[in-house]
């Protein structure tokens, strides 16, 4: 089993930014992909970023230029750096890992991200 523990959300200006950390722990030798997702009352979660053990980075169309997603795979821990800040960021942000070992995906409980306008 994995355990994933979000950290670093909250409220913020728009324009603002804010840093999130998920921290993985338990039996980790087999994560592969890491990522965020993100979800906002009334939709559907959506992708925001993801990174792979060798770096290689996804993101989803509405936040490039602006998030940047980065990863320590000796901690385990992989982050996302959010820039610019609008109000339709507003969500909970959600880290997944895939467990290729064991074909599973685990999931955090989410962090509240709220960006005032």
């Amino acid at each position: 089993q994995v355990q994933l523990v979000e950290s670093g959300g909250g409220l913020v200006q728009a324009g603002g930014s804010l840093r999130l950390s998920c921290a993985a722990s338990g039996s980790t030798a087999c994560i592969s992909v890491m990522g965020w997702y993100r979800q906002a009352p009334g939709k559907e979660r959506e992708l925001v970023a993801a990174i792979t053990t060798g770096g290689i980075t996804n993101y989803g169309d509405s936040v490039k230029g602006r998030f940047t997603i980065s990863r320590d795979n000796a901690q385990n821990t992989v982050y996302l750096e959010m820039n610019s800040l609008k109000f339709e960021d507003t969500a909970v942000y959600y880290c997944k890992a895939r467990d290729w070992g064991r074909d599973a995906d685990y999931w955090g409980q989410g962090t509240q991200v709220t960006v005032s306008s």
